[in-house]
């Protein structure tokens, strides 16, 4: 499905896959969707942080969407997803992140929008999240959510798909940066010193550094990013896919 001319020269909500992206379709025609109980809708979670990558801030953002949109073009055509718009304002535990909220603003902007999908009739939802800081928050709500309001809910981490931001525990932040630098089309910037900042003893010693040594110049990030956005997309796909062959809740809660 093309965007209809009116929105063809107006700058577009995020990276999306226009033939799955919510925005782009009526209410009559999401009022007639077939087989609502099965399709998968995806609720992208995005932060805003200085990673310590050399790229922007919304570098979560950027990542996040272009592999997803990928993916949504490659899950087979019976069992393609709905997307809304990704929300923005995360939780964020250091002192690196912009724009942040709380952790139960946080859970009830993830609530607000999950229900506000359950009212057009679609009860699997699945939130697919960029942050490190975000992915417990992501649990909890995923089973509160499941538990009050009797929605199928999934979550999906980019740190899953071998993308991970976390600055101690990730073993492929250089992957990020490659893949950053092939998408915004150009070198990341030179690492400067800033002043650390203590974080809550919740998060120990996990305050966000610069990754040391050369980086990837453009014309290999390139090639190599092209690589890692394949890889990723390919294994969000199969994910996705597999959730939208899971029974419904429920079918899985009825006694046989």
């Amino acid at each position: 499905m093309s965007k209809p001319a009116s929105q063809a020269d107006t700058l577009p909500l995020c990276v999306a896959d226009d033939a799955t992206f919510w925005p782009w379709f009526s209410s009559p025609a999401l009022g007639a969707w077939p087989k609502r109980e099965d399709t998968v809708v995806v609720l992208p979670l995005a932060g805003m942080a200085d990673w310590g990558l050399g790229h922007p801030l919304d570098a979560e953002e950027t990542a996040l969407m272009h592999v997803l949109r990928e993916a949504c073009r490659l899950v087979p055509p019976d069992r393609k997803p709905l997307v809304v718009p990704p929300l923005r304002f995360a939780f964020g535990a250091d002192a690196s992140c912009a724009f942040s909220v709380g952790q139960a603003t946080a859970h009830a902007l993830i609530a607000e929008v999950a229900t506000s999908v359950a009212a057009s009739g679609f009860r699997k939802i699945a939130i697919v999240n960029s942050s490190p800081w975000s992915e417990e928050l992501c649990n909890a709500a995923a089973r509160d959510l499941r538990v009050s309001r009797g929605l199928h809910l999934f979550h999906v981490h980019l740190s899953a798909l071998d993308l991970d931001l976390h600055p101690v525990r990730s073993r492929s932040r250089r992957r990020v940066q490659t893949l950053l630098t092939s998408l915004y089309g150009r070198d990341p910037e030179p690492p400067r010193r800033r002043k650390s900042v203590p974080l809550p003893a919740a998060w120990a010693d996990e305050s966000v550094r610069e990754l040391p040594g050369p980086f990837l110049r453009l014309a290999e990030a390139y090639a190599e990013g092209a690589d890692i956005l394949a890889e990723a997309a390919g294994r969000l796909a199969a994910l996705l896919s597999d959730i939208h062959g899971c029974p419904p809740l429920s079918a899985k809660l009825t006694p046989p």
